[in-house]
This record gives structure tokens, C-alpha cells and sequence, in this order.
């Protein structure tokens, strides 16, 4: 007898052979190939790095050795924060280490509502909803507030979680050019006037760090009769005179319709958000599928949040000191002759563009055995075919660090020949 119960009978020697299926992973034979070539020149990988302490925002161990962090999206510093740090042990003691539910049903505890209530008076919104990361609140908004019949007219170098909120939608998909106000003014023209239309925008582009010019597009869209979404995960904290981001500092407090936010950015944890004044924002609590369908957040991050948020509203000093060392790096890697996207450092991300792949992680690698940490970026997360090292400042490196940082950079790259 067989293990199911079942008696096993010999099968006719004459059947016909079935064709092998094809294996779901030939596709990516190209991209495995490539790895396995980079690895076999003795270099690291850069996707593949492990930190096995964190000493500080800006330090950490890796591989045995302490490096300099400058690729970490920590812009305001706050991941070390005493305040922070005790809010989140103290919502362990109280609520355990998870929620064991989602919102909709168990997952909503006392330190949800409290970081939401905290949304709300930092970016002075009535409405606010938090979600368990930045991508799941692109995905969750964007794909229920556009539906069939309805249009959503995004950048073309829009974030992954964008286009990925406009393919779980059913609403008509119209890119513009990266930054073009006037591409925008045209492709909204074509539309059809009765269809609703949601104009996606981000205030900071993580590649380049370049900003959107905001004041123009909002116009722009508000004459086509478009609600706008704006995307702040890389501006929160430090741009506009309270922090809220490039919307703010453009005085288009008034003309937003919905600001999309991240906490694993300058807050220093870990979740996502919308906030809004619509009137109506509430129902997207019961819309929205990345919302509704899985685990809340755990108490301990979202007390941490509520905590960092808080503290922002009060943080001039912080974000004084991180512009001070974004122009310190702009300038001395702009002086040594790096290829850089813009003439002045339009956000904390300092991008050094390189010729090839091969270029860029050899002078990655350079830079890591010397003790900084940067991000290599490539395509298709890079717009135009673009290879770079990414630069992620925060406000708590010091001048010293920086004038290190610029050091290193400048040892690497003429050991590399992109500097001579």
C-alpha cells in the first residue's frame, strides 16, 4: 500500500515523454549572470551589505570596521533620539511586541491614534491615516481614490509604489515628462473634462534629489479641474518653515489635496501615511486593500513615531544643520570635479553620476574599504539609463565627518580615474 492508502499500479513503459516545463526563473538568467560576474572580480556586493552594529545616525560596524553612514535616508538624525528610544521601550512594557491584527479589526491600539492625532497637528490636517509603510500608502490611496473611468496623469520618474498604486487601480495611466509643467498643461488638455483626475507628484526625487516645481504643476492641474497627491517621503522634516516638505515651502498649503508621507525617512522608523483635509478622507479606512488587509503596525514603532514627530515640529536647529552639510558636500565634491545633477544642492540626496556599472560599484567598493557607505543606483531605478553613487546627509554628521566624507570621495575617485 502506498502512503495514501492507496495500491500503487506500475505504469505502461510506452507512455509518451511530457516536455520538461520552463522554469519560471530563466528570465532572470541575464540579471544572475551579471551578479555572478561582479562577485567573481573580487568585488563586494553592493546590495548585500550587512551592518552588524549601529552606533550612531551616521555610524555603524560593517564587515568589522566603523564607516561613516551616508546612504541611509536618515535625514533628521532622530533613530537615536533618547525621547524617541523611551517611548518606544515603554510601549513594549504596555502592548507586547504586536498587534496580531489589522486595523480593521484588533490592530488598532492607544499609540495609533496617538501618531495620527500627532500627523494631524504636524502638518495642520484634519484628516490623517497611517499605514504599515510608504509604499503600502501610495498603493493603498492611489489605487482607491482612482477608479475605472477616471484618469491619474503621473511624473514619468515616479516611485515604484506609485506606479504600483496606478496597476492595482482600474484608472487610465497618463505619464509627463520628469518635471515638464508644460507637458502636464498638454496631456491634461487631451482629457476629457467630466472624468475625475488625480495628479500624482513627488517633492523630492530620490534618485537625483532634484524637486518638483510644485507651485507651477498644482496651477497646472487645478485648471484642469485635477485633485493633486504629493509624495514628501524625502522632504518631510526639513523643507518649509514648519518641516511639512516642498508643498509647504512653495505656499501650496491650500491647494494639496492629499500629502503622502513615510516614518523610515527623517521620523527614523517605520510606516506610512496620507493625511488630508477632504472631508470625505475617513471612508479610504474601508477602501483601501493595503490598509484593510494586513498587520498593523507594532505598538513600540508607532509610539517611536509619534514621539519623532512631535519633536520635528520643533527641530529648526536640526534642519539648519542638515542644509549646512548637504551645500558642505555639494560644494567640496562639485570643487574635486564629480559630475553632479544640479549646480546647488537641492535636497539632502547628493547624486555623483558615473559613466558605466562597472565604474560605479568599483568606486562604491573604494569608498566602503575606506570606511563610508553610499548607495550605488542603477537602472531601471535610475532615470535615463543613469549609474550613481547616492548620498543620503543628516543632520546629526558633523563638519569634521563631512570634510572626511569629501576625502574619501576624492582618494576613490582617483584611484578609480573618475577624478584626475
Amino acid at each position: 500500500m502506498t502512503e495514501t492508502g492507496l495500491q500503487a499500479e506500475a505504469l505502461p513503459a510506452d507512455l509518451p515523454t511530457v516536455p520538461s516545463e520552463r522554469d519560471l526563473f530563466d528570465k532572470f538568467a541575464p540579471l544572475i549572470a551579471e551578479r555572478e560576474a561582479l562577485l567573481a572580480s573580487g568585488l563586494r556586493d553592493p546590495f548585500g551589505i550587512v551592518m552588524e552594529e549601529v552606533k550612531s545616525p551616521t555610524v555603524a560596524i560593517i564587515k568589522g570596521r566603523e564607516t561613516i553612514l551616508l546612504g541611509t535616508y536618515n535625514y533628521m538624525g532622530m533613530t537615536f533620539d533618547p525621547d524617541v528610544i523611551a517611548a518606544g521601550k515603554n510601549a513594549f512594557d504596555k502592548f507586547g511586541t504586536g498587534t496580531n491584527g489589522s486595523r480593521a479589526l484588533n490592530g488598532t491600539f492607544h499609540d495609533h491614534m496617538e501618531v495620527e492625532a500627532a500627523l494631524r497637528d504636524f502638518y495642520g490636517m484634519s484628516g490623517a491615516i497611517v499605514f504599515s509603510t510608504g509604499y503600502q500608502a501610495n498603493l493603498g490611496v492611489i489605487s482607491a481614490i482612482a477608479a475605472k473611468g477616471e484618469y491619474i496623469i503621473l511624473d514619468a520618474d515616479s516611485h515604484a509604489s506609485i506606479y504600483d498604486g496606478c496597476a492595482m487601480g482600474n484608472a487610465e495611466v497618463v505619464r509627463f515628462r520628469h518635471n515638464s509643467v508644460e507637458d502636464l498643461d498638454k496631456r491634461l488638455g487631451r482629457l476629457p473634462k467630466e472624468p475625475g483626475k488625480l495628479v500624482v507628484l513627488e517633492g523630492v526625487y530620490s534618485m537625483l534629489g532634484d524637486i518638483a516645481p510644485l507651485k507651477e504643476m498644482v496651477a497646472v492641474a487645478k485648471k484642469h479641474g485635477a485633485m493633486v497627491l504629493v509624495d514628501e517621503a524625502h522632504s518631510m522634516g526639513f523643507f518649509g518653515e514648519h518641516g511639512r516638505g516642498v508643498y509647504e515651502d512653495q505656499g501650496l498649503e491650500d491647494q494639496v489635496d492629499f500629502v503622502i508621507g513615510t516614518f523610515s525617512k527623517s521620523v527614523g522608523t517605520v510606516g506610512g501615511f496620507c493625511v488630508s483635509n477632504h472631508p470625505s478622507f475617513e471612508i479610504l479606512r474601508f477602501v483601501c486593500r493595503p490598509y484593510i488587509f494586513t498587520a498593523s503596525l507594532p505598538p513600540a514603532v508607532v509610539a517611536s513615531a509619534a514621539t519623532s514627530i512631535r519633536k520635528l515640529m520643533h527641530a529648526a536647529d536640526k534642519r539648519e544643520r542638515l542644509w549646512a552639510n548637504t551645500r558642505q558636500l555639494h560644494a567640496g565634491l562639485k570643487q574635486l570635479g564629480f559630475r553632479l545633477p544640479t549646480d546647488a544642492p537641492e535636497s539632502a540626496i547628493v547624486a555623483v553620476l558615473l559613466d558605466d556599472q562597472e565604474q560605479a560599484v568599483r568606486m562604491w567598493h573604494g569608498l566602503l574599504e575606506a570606511g563610508l557607505y553610499v548607495n550605488v543606483a542603477r537602472p531601471p531605478a535610475t532615470p535615463a539609463g543613469m549609474f550613481l553613487l547616492r548620498c543620503s546627509v543628516c543632520a546629526e554628521h558633523t563638519s569634521e565627518q563631512m570634510a572626511r566624507v569629501i576625502g574619501m570621495f576624492e582618494a576613490a575617485g582617483r584611484a578609480t580615474g573618475v577624478i584626475v
